[in-house]
């Protein structure tokens, strides 16, 4: 049933990206051009998820335990430290070069368009170095 769940949810993320038009890279683009032409559209779309999560971890934390699941798994880690900033700015640099990230990256694979697969590739290839250049944890 977790399967199925996490599946629905996906489809659901991946609509809400299409029909927003966060695959879209010129759109992301527009909205990362502030000193140009600027379109402040998706932040409606940032809002209206900020305030969708707000509502559901209040109302989803106010449980025991997940519906498929023995514990919930949240992080532990508070400080804002070093790696997070440099990931922080590694990370929007390329959403602003490439009008993409991850999830829409994925949800565009869809379309078909080679620069898509291309970034995908470029994102997998980013994961792996990193897990082989990452100290080992215990």
């Amino acid at each position: 049933m977790s399967v199925l769940s996490a599946l629905l949810v996906g489809v659901l993320f991946g609509l809400g990206l299409t029909i927003s038009e966060m695959i879209n890279p010129a759109k992301i683009i527009a909205f990362l051009d502030v000193a140009g032409s600027w379109d402040p559209s998706l932040l409606v779309v940032m809002a209206s998820a900020l305030a969708v999560s707000f509502v559901g971890y209040r109302i989803v934390l106010a449980r025991r335990a997940p519906l498929f699941g023995a514990a919930f798994q949240l992080p532990t880690k508070t400080t804002i430290d070093r790696p997070l900033i440099v990931g922080s700015a590694l990370f929007g640099v390329g959403w602003g070069l490439a009008g993409l990230c991850p999830g829409p990256a994925i949800s565009a694979a869809a379309l078909g368009k080679g620069e898509i697969y291309v970034f995908l590739i470029a994102l997998i290839a980013g994961m792996l170095l990193k897990d082989g250049l990452a100290p080992k944890r215990a």
